[in-house]
């Protein structure tokens, strides 16, 4: 049986919707960036902080913006709509201690478990889960 595919705007960006969730705390939708040169889902401190999450320190990173501090931390994330959503449990994610970044979706796990084709012509971005 063929897995569903997810299919998103891809306006000027390859942005994805999407939530986070710790325990009854949810974020409102974001737009996150898809971004194939990062290692790992990145959000700013201020979701952070808003979300209530335990920070591990995790050490410094050289990045296009300067040196930031960054953290591990636990989340459940929710990308897609009410009508299709791809959900993440007990997710391991990074914060920047800076505030000044976008939401970051970088290739693990999302490149490592889904095939991604960019359609700009179409105004699309195709996410078609892989089996492992």
């Amino acid at each position: 049986m063929e897995q569903p595919e997810y299919i998103f705007r891809y306006q000027d960006y390859p942005l994805i919707p999407l939530k986070f969730f710790v325990n009854d705390r949810e974020t409102p939708y974001i737009d996150a960036l898809l971004d194939s040169g990062g290692d790992f889902i990145v959000i700013p401190k201020a979701i952070a902080k808003y979300l209530g999450v335990t920070l591990e320190k995790a050490g410094s990173v050289d990045t296009a913006g300067g040196t930031t501090t960054l953290y591990k931390a636990s989340v459940d994330m929710v990308m897609g709509d009410d009508t299709k959503k791809i959900t993440y449990t007990n997710l391991e994610i990074h914060v920047s201690g800076r505030n000044d970044i976008p939401v970051l979706l970088g290739r693990h796990p999302i490149f490592e478990d889904h095939e991604i084709v960019f359609r700009k012509k179409h105004n699309q971005l195709i996410l078609k889960p892989v089996d492992h």
